[in-house]
């Protein structure tokens, strides 16, 4: 299993909106569709709340893909 970095740029992000913002889906609908299914994961639990919040540090997982949640580091004053 791949595992990728999702930097937010926020304290944290509903997880319907990290997956369009991922592309794993295009839509709302899209994203409810595939919690509903159970197939996605925040720290190796299965969700079914589109709206959880996920924060800098959780491993969200759709369909055996791997998403690290990391804060952005600015740059600026760098």
């Amino acid at each position: 299993m791949k595992r990728e970095i999702a930097e937010i740029t926020t304290e944290f992000i509903q997880l319907d909106q990290l997956l369009k913002w991922l592309g794993i889906t295009e839509t709302g609908g899209q994203a409810r569709f595939l919690v509903d299914e159970g197939r996605v994961t925040v720290n190796g639990v299965v969700v079914y709340e589109r709206r959880k919040k996920i924060v800098p540090g959780d491993l969200v997982c759709v369909d055996a893909q791997e998403y690290l949640v990391v804060k952005q580091i600015s740059d600026a004053g760098l």
